[in-house]
């Protein structure tokens, strides 16, 4: 009776754990299901919003480039070139056109048609003569960038349901536009500003080059400052420091950096280099600087366990064939852990590469509209554009803040697929 009473328990004892197995792995698929799906979501709704910014809107004009506007004198010198009233021969190509369309005071309809095409139309109109110094005389069918409000119109992205007095393209500019496009004289083409250009008050005109050259040179800097070090470091306490209260310290304080907000490194680097030594301010020195000292406790900690991975016999084996500690260490042990050194370097970059509070402390949130040729220049980084375009109101700087995000994300997952790649293909197992 006992037994049989034993075995009904024991029966209810195993099957409520088997029932309790069974609801931890329904909430284990649960979680991971979830996490797909926030993590899908967030990537289907940057790449609908930010695919469209890698294709710009360009409107084509028959432009009449008149010796008498360009050239007067016929001397093709460069000062008269450039001087030269690109800007009249853009605004009677615009009434020409519209001449047929509508029956309005002449200068307010220039000064509205003006605006579908972006401010810097005259510009391109001078760099092509400039370049091309046979077309003057001639009529040429000339592409320019439109402004970004007919570029978003172009994208459907602008309601002309509503009131005109609500939105930014007016009738007289949607009727143009219309008659333009039924001419063929508006297309599409992919849009290599966002990668040629740096940042620009003007949404159509404004591209990541900048923030990149920024991110590289920072990365570039940080690379070269914590990869030695922390390789050295993690060294030094794997096998040469004495194990002691002081090394004890020194060891809970890199494990303890390693969770430090990034934040407090930026006001370190404020408080160091920018305010005690006198360092440029906006530079992507001073940038490498901070973001190193943000990756040094993460290289150490995997280096370190990358070294004591490493099995002993291989280095006693080095020591009994009459190999110095240091050889061993050099010649054998640092070699067969370097696949997941190198697995930890790289992800330490590619976080630092995404890094904006630290930055921004050290006032690489600047406005620059050059690129960056020194490591001494003012810069930005990548991380830090998409804040500052995030923070902008315009329409058009929604759709490049997403394309921001999508060029990140790019190199993100390229370095981290490199990290899994180096630890996949040289990674020994013990």
């Amino acid at each position: 009776m006992s037994s049989t009473i034993n075995q009904d328990i024991a029966s209810s004892i195993s099957s409520a754990r088997i029932n309790k197995e069974k609801r931890f792995q329904i909430y284990g698929v649960a979680a991971l299901l979830f996490a797909m799906i926030m993590l899908v979501t967030l990537f289907i709704t940057i790449f609908s919003k930010g695919l469209s910014a890698f294709i710009q809107t360009k409107v084509n004009l028959d432009i009449e480039l008149t010796q008498e506007v360009i050239d007067p004198e016929g001397s093709r010198d460069l000062n008269v070139l450039k001087q030269a009233n690109y800007q009249k021969l853009i605004d009677d190509s615009l009434k020409l056109y519209a001449l047929n369309l509508f029956d309005k005071d002449e200068k307010e309809l220039i000064k509205n048609l003006r605006m579908i095409l972006s401010p810097i139309a005259y510009l391109e109109l001078r760099n092509l003569v400039i370049d091309n110094q046979d077309f003057i005389g001639k009529t040429k069918k000339v592409s320019f960038i439109a402004s970004d409000d007919i570029d978003q119109y172009f994208k459907g992205k602008i309601d002309m349901s509503i009131p005109e007095d609500d939105r930014k393209i007016t009738d007289i500019q949607e009727k143009f536009l219309d008659d333009l496009q039924s001419k063929g004289q508006i297309n599409k083409v992919f849009n290599k500003t966002l990668f040629t250009k740096s940042d620009s008050r003007e949404a159509e005109l404004s591209g990541v080059l900048g923030a990149v050259i920024g991110s590289f040179y920072s990365l570039l800097i940080a690379g070269l400052l914590s990869i030695p070090i922390g390789i050295g470091a993690a060294i030094y306490l794997q096998e040469f420091a004495k194990k002691n209260r002081i090394t004890d310290f020194i060891e809970i304080n890199i494990n303890n950096l390693a969770a430090v907000p990034s934040i407090v490194f930026g006001l370190l680097g404020l408080a160091i280099f920018l305010n005690m030594f006198l360092m440029p301010r906006s530079a992507p020195l001073v940038g490498g600087m901070v973001l190193a000292l943000m990756t040094l406790p993460k290289i150490i900690i995997p280096a370190r366990a990358a070294i004591l991975a490493v099995p002993e016999s291989i280095k006693q084996g080095a020591l009994a064939l009459g190999a110095s500690h240091m050889q061993s260490i050099m010649h054998h042990v640092l070699p067969l852990a370097m696949p997941a050194i190198l697995t930890g370097i790289i992800i330490g970059l590619a976080q630092a590469l995404g890094e904006t509070a630290p930055l921004l402390m050290i006032g690489m949130i600047a406005f620059i509209p050059d690129t960056p040729l020194y490591i001494t220049d003012p810069a930005t980084a990548l991380p830090v554009q998409i804040f500052m375009w995030a923070d902008n109101p315009e329409r058009a700087f929604v759709e490049r803040t997403s394309a921001a995000i999508i060029i990140l994300l790019f190199f993100l997952i390229a370095m981290n697929s490199i990290a899994i790649y180096l630890r996949q293909k040289f990674e020994r197992k013990w």
